[in-house]
């Protein structure tokens, strides 16, 4: 679905991406992990078009995204729901027009389509009579939810988490990750998550990505990443969660 080959990006004299490769197959869901400031969100702001690689190519469902002008890109962004990881919610809005605001924006759908829409995107997320609300009446994980409401409004094929655990309590931090579970079950789409939270990743991850140094280090399933002898991995997730390799294998 997406295949990022040989992408390198700086900020100045910082050099993040270094030749990272990786491939990301249809219908996974795929958790980045790695330490701060290793390039892990500029990997999400590159896929969705927010950045561009300074070498390298991004391709999506065999086309290559990286060189396309500004329009032509919106038809590729449509495809792609993002979470991000303040939510992203507008104050002044209400939950139902915080989801529909980019239906309202970029179709011809009536409001009262738009306002079922909604609905049923607020359902899947377990968010039913909400949309009255604004987001200062919501609570931390409500505030997510809203934001991943409004991410899948137009039934994205990928969708990318940025860190979509951070600031949560642990009770909140479950029910999120068994939400992104179900959503990829229900929805049938391919799913990126950024995360440094290890319990998260091996709840919801098929295969397990890592970045060090701008590269790929490790790529595979869960269950392979006890059997590595990769060091920086392994001191990656005992640092973070001890039970990690042994509770939440898939």
């Amino acid at each position: 679905m997406i295949s990022i080959k040989n992408v390198w990006k700086s900020f100045g004299d910082n050099e993040v991406l270094k030749g990272l490769d990786l491939h990301i197959p249809r219908g996974e869901t795929l958790v980045v992990m790695g330490r701060s400031g290793c390039g892990k969100s500029v990997l999400l702001k590159l896929i969705t078009g927010l950045m561009k690689p300074d070498k390298g190519e991004i391709w999506f469902d065999n086309i290559e995204i990286s060189k396309l002008k500004l329009k032509d890109f919106n038809q590729i962004r449509r495809r792609i729901g993002m979470l991000f990881q303040s939510s992203a919610l507008f104050d002044s809005m209400t939950v139902e027009e915080n989801v529909g605001f980019m239906l309202g924006q970029h179709t011809k759908l009536s409001k009262r389509e738009i306002q079922e829409l909604v609905a049923e995107k607020l359902n899947l997320v377990d968010l039913d009579d909400t949309q009255h609300l604004k987001p200062a009446e919501l609570s931390g994980g409500m505030r997510k939810r809203v934001g991943l409401a409004r991410a899948i409004a137009f039934n994205p094929e990928v969708i990318l988490y940025d860190e979509p655990t951070t600031g949560l309590d642990p009770i909140t931090c479950a029910e999120i990750n068994k939400l992104i579970r179900n959503l990829h079950q229900k929805l049938k789409v391919t799913s990126v998550v950024v995360t440094h939270d290890m319990d998260s990743a091996f709840f919801v991850a098929t295969h397990i990505a890592m970045i060090h140094d701008g590269r790929i280090v490790f790529n595979g399933t869960p269950n392979e990443v006890g059997k590595t002898g990769h060091p920086i991995l392994h001191q990656f997730i005992s640092g973070s969660s001890n039970s990690a390799l042994g509770v939440h294998n898939r």
